[in-house]
């Protein structure tokens, strides 16, 4: 590293996504990882889906060993222009009101799953006394 690191937008790096090519950006700083792609234990695929974006989240997903963290500091380019890098928003599902399907309210709806076995028991008992005296 030199007494000046060199500063890169996102769009720049974003550049730099192929197998001849291939840059990421993690913790701040950013990786010309080109020549390590070969030897990547998890296939190039993973680093080159990795490109243009803030790839910490996925590096430190998966858990890399320290020699592996050590290994980085020689394929360091530069750092990332912070201000380039979206920001990450949570996720917060919309509000929605209570919604009753079939506008009947609650209060019906519990005297009808009283009334109706108490129907249906009064029928049976109806039926059974009208048959024997029948």
């Amino acid at each position: 590293m030199g007494d000046e690191a060199k500063i890169f937008t996102l769009s720049q790096v974003s550049e730099h996504n192929k197998a001849h090519d291939c840059w990421i950006v993690i913790n701040g700083k950013v990786y010309d990882v080109t020549k390590f792609l070969e030897d990547h234990p998890g296939g190039d695929e993973v680093l080159l889906s990795s490109t243009g974006k803030d790839a910490t989240d996925d590096f430190e997903d998966v858990g890399h060993s320290e020699s592996a963290r050590e290994m980085m500091e020689q394929y360091y380019v530069g750092e990332i222009d912070p201000t380039t890098i979206p920001k990450k928003t949570k996720y917060t599902p919309p509000k929605q009101p209570h919604y009753n399907q079939d506008k009947t309210s609650e209060f019906i709806i519990k005297i009808l799953q009283f009334l109706v076995p108490l129907a249906i028991l009064g029928l049976a008992v109806g039926i059974r006394i009208y048959t024997k005296s029948a």
